[in-house]
């Protein structure tokens, strides 16, 4: 998804700052399933208000700037709609440790402990936050739906970095038995 598209679906759910905006990205509902970066959200806004799909309206802060709120516009409901139809592409999995993984045999055990470790209490620490949000918030379907598949996957993770940890410890021993020989 394009951070436009991105921008006008927090938008349709409420007036938003470019700030407000990134802090959903960050811990908000979208945090586990898109990723936006700061410095293209303000570009990706001023297009917004260029093509008449987002509204500003500039508010006065005692000894600030105004704080800038954006507002999705009927034209910009009718493009989110046109963007939600058309054909998504395929998910993908960018991760730091994957990649590491497919490297375990150059880490010695110690560190690749480390890493698993570290990794698995990020997971569980994802897993509290998505269920606190569950207790705490009214969801919608969507929501529901979203809350739930990311739960499922990141248990999914968990259990198959737990299952399979050994494996890899294993080999790292193995290897490094070798090299001591």
């Amino acid at each position: 998804m394009d951070t436009k598209t991105l921008c006008l679906a927090v938008l349709s759910q409420g007036d938003r700052s470019g700030y407000e905006i990134k802090k959903t990205f960050e811990e908000g509902p979208f945090s586990h399933i898109q990723e936006i970066g700061f410095s293209s959200i303000y570009p990706a806004l001023a297009r917004l208000l260029d093509d008449g799909l987002a509204s500003v309206t500039a508010h006065a802060q005692e000894g600030r700037p105004d704080k800038k709120v954006y507002s999705l516009t009927s034209k910009g409901r009718m493009a989110l709609l046109d963007a939600l139809d058309a054909p998504t592409g395929p998910d993908r999995v960018r991760s730091d440790f994957t990649f590491r993984m497919l490297f375990a045999h150059l880490l010695s055990p110690r560190a690749l402990e480390e890493l698993i470790d570290e990794r698995l209490d990020e997971l569980k620490s994802q897993i509290a936050q998505i269920e606190t949000c569950i207790e705490t918030t009214q969801q919608d379907a969507g929501g529901a739906f979203v809350s739930g598949f990311g739960l499922a996957v990141l248990r999914a993770k968990a259990d198959y970095i737990e299952d399979h940890r050994y494996e890899l410890v294993g080999a790292a021993l193995l290897g490094a038995r070798a090299v001591a020989e």
